[in-house]
């Protein structure tokens, strides 16, 4: 039978690996849709298709152009385990963005290929206590922190 240190150490193992993967996968596309594809191609291929919807097309280039930019950074910082819970909720707003696209084209889309594992990597993480976490940035600085002395 596990200690509860044991488990706690169990739960910071998992959350590094989710958080890894998790991170890598958006980092690795938005590195890719910002420095090899181009922001303003992706919003090109990727967002004016839906021209022909009700979504006005300053929107779709607003948010077609930002979302390489919140996938590199929000990965980047789901990886590192620094402002973890922030990079979270914005990646979690992306995937309700790109399902909400995908959905408005195709009502039927199967996004279980796409959508759901990412966004059961991101609810698992997210839903973890943050204390568990202890290979993360956010952990370490926060021992720092409860360390240092009041002045």
């Amino acid at each position: 039978m596990k200690t509860d240190e044991t488990q706690n150490w169990d739960r910071s193992w998992a959350l590094l690996f989710a958080r890894l993967v998790l991170g890598l996968i958006f980092f690795m596309a938005g590195a890719w849709k910002v420095f090899q594809l181009g922001p303003l191609e992706h919003a090109r291929k990727y967002f004016l298709p839906f021209a022909d919807t009700f979504l006005p097309v300053w929107s779709l280039w607003a948010v077609g152009v930002t979302v390489p930019f919140v996938e590199l950074v929000a990965g980047a910082l789901v990886i590192l385990g620094w402002r973890t819970r922030a990079a979270l909720v914005a990646l979690g707003f992306l995937l309700a963005i790109v399902t909400f696209g995908h959905l408005l084209k195709e009502p039927l889309y199967e996004f279980h290929t796409h959508v759901i594992p990412r966004l059961a990597l991101l609810l698992f993480t997210l839903l973890l206590p943050r204390r568990d976490d202890r290979f993360s940035l956010d952990y370490v600085l926060s021992r720092s922190r409860r360390a240092k002395p009041d002045r």
